[in-house]
């Protein structure tokens, strides 16, 4: 069973099975608008929760993507760098941005689940 977590920076992780696979929620790539460049962390690279892992730019702006839970990159959607736009397409599905193997699965706690999630943006509207 998949557990699914928010950041109040509008990130998304998907858990399974100790790994957490990471993107941008659609409220994210709504303010953004058309994300035209993707710079995805290296596979390998050690996390800790908060930190800088990937980059997003748009026609608008360019914004951080940070790492929700600490954790090594074990894998990353290289897809996202010759369609960045996939971003925007499917952001909770074929728009993920990287695979954390966790160093930490109780970060998890510290996170908004989807219910809390939409109240969060609702709030923010």
């Amino acid at each position: 069973m998949s557990t699914i977590r928010f950041t109040k920076d509008h990130e998304w992780i998907r858990v399974e099975d100790g790994r957490g696979t990471v993107g941008i929620t659609d409220y994210a790539q709504e303010q953004l608008g058309d994300v035209v460049f993707v710079e995805l962390p290296e596979v390998g690279a050690t996390l800790a929760q908060g930190d800088e892992a990937a980059v997003v730019e748009s026609v608008k702006a360019a914004s951080e993507v940070y790492a929700p839970v600490s954790g090594q990159v074990v894998e990353r959607n290289e897809a996202l760098e010759a369609e960045p736009g996939t971003v925007n397409e499917s952001p909770m599905d074929e728009g993920w941005f990287f695979v954390l193997a966790l160093a930490d699965p109780a970060e998890l706690d510290g996170l908004m689940d989807s219910e809390a999630y939409a109240q969060y943006i609702k709030d923010l509207d």
